[in-house]
């Protein structure tokens, strides 16, 4: 198992407003429907996956190639923190509080 080395929220995203997320992240921006693009998105994904590792807030990363084509990536990290951006009073996934009030990672 991997210590924990910090408490990690919703403080700790840093908020892109206006154009400044593609001009500083336009990776993150897929832009299209193709296999490219899905390759895209999955490589996305597990270097996200291996930013936990690096961090050491993560020690396992599974990638399952389905039958129907689809992937599934997983990690036992952080996820994506659920309680309220101090400064936009929203999730860190921009939406409401419905994976808050369950105590959900994501």
């Amino acid at each position: 198992m991997v210590a924990k080395k910090s408490n990690y929220s919703a403080k700790d995203i840093e908020v892109l407003e206006g154009l400044a997320p593609v001009r500083k992240r336009p990776g993150m921006y897929i832009g299209g429907t193709d296999e490219t693009a899905y390759h895209h998105l999955a490589n996305e994904i597990i270097d996200n996956c291996m930013d936990e590792i690096v961090a050491g807030e993560a020690s396992e990363i599974t990638i399952i190639l389905n039958k129907n084509g689809s992937l599934t990536i997983a990690d036992n990290g952080r996820g994506i923190p659920i309680d309220k951006h101090p400064k936009k009073n929203k999730t860190a996934l921009g939406g409401g509080d419905d994976n808050a009030s369950l105590g959900r990672k994501i």
